[in-house]
């Protein structure tokens, strides 16, 4: 029973396993019935595309033993045997979806969602206990080392096992020549996937009992991160609804602009170096600029501000301070700025946003990342919609094309100020608590205290100083970075930062503890027990050494804001999938998680409900000594969420 096909090598190099391919239904009864009497099953999933809103099922592995490990194709090549996608589906699925039997993965999101797509309900992956073994190797490592630079099973098997697994690219190759997992044959594709179960079967071994030891770990694992993989699954699958017809308006409007950009960048090139030049090489422009007119290629000769390794830079910055320099008589910076700018919103995001609409769903399904970012954040990416520019009006206007559903609307829900709320919390320092408590714009506030001016009094300049040292007291900001940001002298910029330091000595403190306790410790921690390790702490080199100090503080404070939302995401995922009928969420979806943003799909008729619980929901998700605020919209499409 559970023999290797006859062509299956005896030996691939680099399977150290007993792994055994199921093809049919007699092997499958077996083991299921196998499977019956575990208490913990690693599962894992092979498709045919890495996103797994576009992938189909290819077959499922599972271990129940360290050095074993079973494949159950699905699909694969013409001429070899398997079995359907029914029959192993609802063989699988009492197992599959009995939460007494515990199932770990590695990056279990995803088997979730496949499993989800094949109608099954995955269950028994969140820890309900401790010592409990169900969870996620690749969340586990994550929770035990956040700084590592790989949670990938190939990494975690290298680290913990002292193995290197069957590489994907030996089965499916790698560029135009690549193959679908389900156009392997099964002789080698079998090996492959059972050794995937067993390897996560085996991590997990290695690294639940890690986690378990530190119960302040434990609990971040088992009531934090475990129950978000959930939450993002179902985000996933929800996905959001994209205006395919307002990007293409947008594109062709925007188009036209830089068709008029190259025509004016031509003439002005033509009238005053009497040549042209190609508008996306920055040596070619760094030649028009910085050239003299007698050189060979002649130029305008414009000063350079800052060379490089190839020549001077044309980079954003550089542009800038030559549009804005009264003495540069040319609109060739000015234009080149406009012109990069709107390529790159047609390049990087209209095009490609409307090559990931999925064509059954008419719905972007982006993935939802939890181990990428070392603080806590989570990240996005296939595509990357936390990174849809804001800035400027024009870039915003791209959320114009994220709209509701029909009979729907959207609900933006945005943390105000959070990471400055949670700084007064943790530092405890009272002007700033006072601030808050007192409903005050805290820019001003701040303006106020630090130059000792009345509320009523304080300037749109100072407001702007004592915003950015808001912002950036938690990344180290300095007299040249700020003065850099203000565009004042360096001795105005550090009187700024002085004088805030002075005004809001608590916070000062906070700062030199979290230094202090990083250097104590090795690592820092969240208001949850998050933790990062910071090396180079007391590097010889200054450079390194002040970088992990505002690693230090920054890793607190933006970490215990990822910690605050991450909550809310779970209690208000619990809420929408309780909610009863005519109750404010029946009917509301999750769709988006940007930043400090939460934006939902709701029904149209309790669309003001379901904002004001969520609201509600949202500034209690964690208690801290200044209030928490919520600032919250609804509307047809997301550019109006604000």
């Amino acid at each position: 029973m559970f023999d290797q096909p006859s062509d299956t090598p005896s030996a691939i190099e680099g399977v150290e396993g007993e792994y055994h391919t199921v093809t049919t239904k007699k092997d499958l009864d077996a083991l299921v019935k196998k499977l019956k009497k575990v208490k913990l099953i690693a599962v894992d999933t092979e498709t045919t595309h890495i996103r797994p809103m576009w992938a189909s099922l290819a077959g499922v592995s599972v271990s129940i033993e360290s050095g074993v490990g079973y494949y159950i194709p699905t699909r694969a090549p013409k001429g070899d045997t398997h079995l359907d996608e029914e029959t192993v589906v609802n063989a699988l699925r009492p197992i599959l979806e009995d939460p007494t039997i515990e199932k770990v993965g590695q990056n279990i999101k995803y088997d979730q969602i496949i499993f989800h797509n094949c109608g099954i309900t995955l269950a028994g992956v969140v820890p309900i206990a401790t010592k409990s073994m169900a969870g996620d190797t690749m969340i586990a490592s994550y929770v035990l080392d956040a700084s590592r630079s790989s949670h990938s099973m190939d990494a975690l098997s290298l680290a913990f096992l002292e193995r290197n697994p069957i590489s994907i690219k030996d089965l499916i190759g790698t560029g135009k020549n690549q193959k679908r997992f389900d156009e392997v044959a099964l002789s080698l594709a079998g090996p492959y996937a059972a050794e995937d179960a067993d390897i996560t079967l085996q991590l997990n071994d290695k690294l639940a009992p890690m986690i378990h030891a530190e119960p302040e770990l434990e609990q971040l694992y088992r009531e934090i991160e475990m129950p978000l993989v959930d939450v993002l699954a179902q985000l996933e699958i929800n996905g959001v609804v994209v205006d395919k017809a307002e990007l293409n308006n947008q594109e062709q409007r925007l188009q036209k602009r830089i068709d008029e950009l190259v025509e004016e960048i031509n003439t002005e090139s033509k009238n005053s170096i009497a040549r042209t030049f190609d508008l996306n090489s920055p040596k070619q422009l760094s030649e028009a600029l910085f050239n003299k007119p007698d050189d060979e290629v002649e130029g305008l000769g414009i000063k350079p501000i800052k060379k490089t390794k190839t020549g001077y830079s044309t980079n954003a910055e550089v542009l800038e301070k030559l549009a804005q320099d009264p003495e540069i008589e040319t609109p060739i910076p000015s234009l080149i700025l406009e012109y990069r700018q709107l390529t790159k919103l047609v390049s990087t995001y209209l095009k490609s946003l409307a090559e990931d609409i999925h064509p059954d769903t008419g719905r972007i399904h982006a993935s939802f990342n939890q181990t990428v970012a070392a603080t806590g954040r989570l990240s996005s990416s296939d595509p990357n919609l936390q990174n849809i520019p804001i800035r400027t009006d024009i870039g915003r206007e791209i959320r114009k094309a994220f709209v509701a559903h029909e009979g729907h609307q959207l609900i933006t829900a945005d943390y105000s100020q959070i990471e400055l709320r949670i700084l007064a919390h943790l530092s405890d320092d009272p002007a700033l608590i006072e601030a808050f408590h007192a409903g005050e714009d805290i820019h001003q506030a701040v303006a106020a205290q630090i130059n000792e001016v009345p509320l009523d009094q304080v300037t749109s300049e100072q407001r702007s100083g004592a915003k950015m040292v808001n912002f950036g007291i938690v990344y180290g900001v300095t007299p040249w970075g700020l003065a850099r940001r203000l565009n004042i002298g360096n001795n105005e910029a550090a009187e700024i930062i002085d004088n805030y330091k002075a005004r809001f000595a608590n916070i000062t403190s906070f700062l030199d503890e979290c230094v202090h306790f990083a250097r104590e410790h090795g690592y820092v921690k969240t208001m949850l027990g998050r933790r990062r390790p910071i090396r180079d702490i007391d590097d010889r080199n200054p450079q390194r050494k002040a970088l992990a100090e505002r690693m230090a503080i920054n890793s607190v404070v933006q970490g215990s804001a990822a910690d605050l939302i991450k909550l809310a995401m779970i209690d208000l995922h619990e809420l929408i999938r309780e909610a009863k009928p005519d109750e404010p969420l029946e009917g509301t979806k999750m769709i988006l998680q940007i930043h400090d943003e939460l934006v939902f799909e709701t029904p149209y008729d309790h669309a003001k409900r379901a904002k004001d619980l969520i609201v509600e929901r949202m500034e209690a998700a964690m208690e801290l000594k200044v209030p928490l605020q919520v600032d919250a919209h609804v509307s047809s499409n997301w550019y109006d969420g604000k």
